[in-house]
């Protein structure tokens, strides 16, 4: 649970709770990047312990989330209303009854989504980060992400958004994801929310593949293998024998399109396709780029950016779908650098008398100290010339006795 001592005179401790956690690709980059975890919230049994067996000081709550999000949830993580930090996770793609109509967190009703926006309410974090497929900007012809912008500004936030690779933060594999940044509205300051940059270098599958350790994994069957020992690294159905090619693809022949991911070979010099959640489909295939197989659990992980020594729970199907479904380790450290910066920039907050108010309200003239009324107004000017100071400081107090401690 949460604890307030979290906050010494070295460093300040940024807090998260992630919702929809899965394997914790998300929250493994976000503590990397030097958050407190106080709760993930998974649903999905193995991907719990798969959680708990790496992080077993991780306060993990394997429930439905509707069991959740309906609680007192500043009783239940011991948080007040607006301190957390970050809420992150990424809601499954589901169309709203109401979509359209703009009814604010009842259009969102009967979904994921609306347990999402429930913690948010109820929490008022500083910052919250939202990650989904590419495909939300335009599913339900854009009314479903429409919607959620909708519901996001009703519960008091500023957005930012932007598509990014996750081959531009250093992970070996083409990924788009949505990435949805919310700011509440009274901490936006002078500065702007900025998205991580993009890495000059840009790593391909002969960094991760070469020196992989073993792991679990399936293998093609005896024809399909013969098959993919035919196909070049790099190549596809196309760079094969057009009979044997038309005999393996039978109805698939006659579509049309490229179809380039059916027989679809790796080649080390590029990075991976988007790492999926089933080793093995028919028209979206990743073969090895060396030996005619699909790519094992830990080969997989590793184009996840997720560390080897990092274990996955449940038998082989379900790991490779929870190594399917997680945000790069990487991108997700990337995102969670570029929120902590912006929280450091513009978080300044200071204490009078034990008691936490935010900077901006001294200079908006809402301070109310618990001194008398001679010294009050000595107090309010010695505060406002103060705060002309934080905004270049990360996080900083001001406790009884008039001592200055500056997290830095």
């Amino acid at each position: 649970m949460h604890d307030d001592n979290r906050k010494d005179d070295t460093e300040y401790m940024y807090t998260t709770i992630e919702l929809f956690a899965g394997a914790g690709g998300l929250a493994l980059g976000i503590e990397k990047a030097g958050f407190e975890t106080l709760g993930l919230i998974e649903f999905d049994k193995d991907a719990s312990d798969t959680l708990k067996k790496n992080r077993p000081n991780w306060n993990v709550i394997n429930d439905d989330i509707a069991n959740i999000s309906s609680l007192n949830l500043e009783e239940y993580f011991g948080l007040k209303k607006g301190e957390l930090d970050l809420l992150s996770g990424g809601a499954p793609c589901q169309a709203f009854s109401y979509a359209g109509k703009r009814l604010g967190l009842e259009d969102a009703r009967g979904t994921l989504f609306y347990h999402y926006a429930m913690f948010l309410e109820k929490l008022q974090p500083k910052m919250f980060l939202f990650e989904n497929v590419r495909g939300l900007l335009t599913h339900d012809h854009g009314k479903t992400y429409s919607t959620m912008l909708n519901i996001f500004a009703n519960a008091g936030y500023i957005i930012d958004k932007k598509v990014l690779n996750a081959w531009d933060y250093g992970v070996p594999q083409k990924r788009e994801r949505l990435i949805t940044i919310g700011i509440r509205k009274d901490l936006i300051a002078r500065t702007e929310f900025e998205f991580p940059k993009e890495h000059n270098y840009k790593p391909v599958l002969r960094d991760v593949l070469l020196d992989c350790p073993n792991g679990p994994g399936v293998a093609y069957g005896e024809k399909k293998k013969k098959i993919f020992e035919l196909v070049p690294p790099g190549g596809y159905w196309r760079d094969i024998d057009p009979e044997i090619a038309k005999d393996y693809m039978k109805s698939c022949w006659n579509m049309e399109g490229g179809r380039t991911g059916i027989l679809r070979r790796m080649s080390l010099d590029e990075p991976s396709l988007t790492v999926l959640t089933s080793p093995s489909q028919k028209q979206t295939e990743r073969c090895h780029p060396l030996e005619a197989r699909p790519f094992t659990v830990r080969e997989n992980a590793r184009c996840q950016t997720f560390p080897d020594e990092w274990e996955f729970c449940g038998n082989v199907s379900s790991q490779y779908k929870q190594v399917g479904n997680a945000v790069p380790v990487n991108l997700a450290y990337e995102i969670a650098i570029a929120i902590k910066k912006y929280l450091e920039g513009n978080g300044a907050e200071v204490a009078v008398d034990n008691e936490v108010i935010d900077a901006k309200e001294v200079n908006e003239k809402k301070v109310s100290t618990k001194s008398n009324d001679q010294g009050r107004a000595y107090e309010y000017a010695w505060m406002q010339t103060l705060y002309k100071t934080l905004s270049e400081l990360r996080k900083t107090r001001i406790e009884k006795n008039s001592s200055l401690v500056a997290n830095e």
